[in-house]
């Protein structure tokens, strides 16, 4: 299995999906404002997503996209499989040493291996597992903000003495407008 970018997008923008859904659908848009990813690029993994069977649809006003499974049956490895059309090992040969060769034999069994152990960890973690470490973050983010972060900033901008109001002086023209006629009348 091959981690790529795209695949890290898709576990992601699902993941967005499923803490925000509640049973509705939730729009590719809202999720690329989130995220910080390209609309087009979302649209692309969910058309692979939703070719396997991992997402629903849902056109019109108000549609959008939602889990086609609960989350706890959605693992990232399903999700990681469907958004990269899952290039098997045996047709991508890029970067790796022939196995043929003195040096590929003597590696292959290390690297059958380590994919098999990344295969089975990401099998292991469901969407919903995520979520919840999602929810454990954002729950603990106003511990940490009051500890030196967001909170002890806006402090400090309290703390600062206002910033004095400063108006026009008397009889100095305002505009554009005001210089105009100003100078019409002299």
């Amino acid at each position: 299995m091959r981690l790529t970018t795209r695949g890290k997008m898709a576990v992601t923008a699902i993941t967005d999906l499923a803490s925000r859904s509640h049973g509705h659908p939730v729009a590719l848009p809202s999720i690329s404002a989130r995220q910080g990813i390209s609309l087009s690029y979302l649209e692309d993994i969910f058309s692979a997503l939703r070719r396997a069977g991992l997402v629903r649809s849902i056109r019109g006003p108000g549609g959008g996209y939602t889990l086609a499974r609960p989350a706890s049956e959605v693992s990232v490895a399903d999700i990681v499989r469907a958004s990269d059309r899952m290039l098997s090992d045996d047709g991508d040969d890029s970067g790796k040493l022939r196995e043929d060769s003195p040096s590929g034999r003597m590696t292959a069994e290390l690297w059958s291996s380590f994919h098999s152990r990344v295969l089975d960890y990401l099998q292991s973690v469901t969407v919903a597992d995520l979520v919840a470490r999602q929810g454990a973050q954002v729950s603990e983010a106003p511990a940490r903000a009051s500890t030196g972060g967001l909170n002890s900033a806006i402090q400090r901008l309290k703390s600062r003495p206002a910033a004095k109001t400063q108006f026009p002086a008397q009889h100095v023209p305002n505009s554009v407008f005001a210089l105009g006629a100003l100078g019409a009348r002299s």
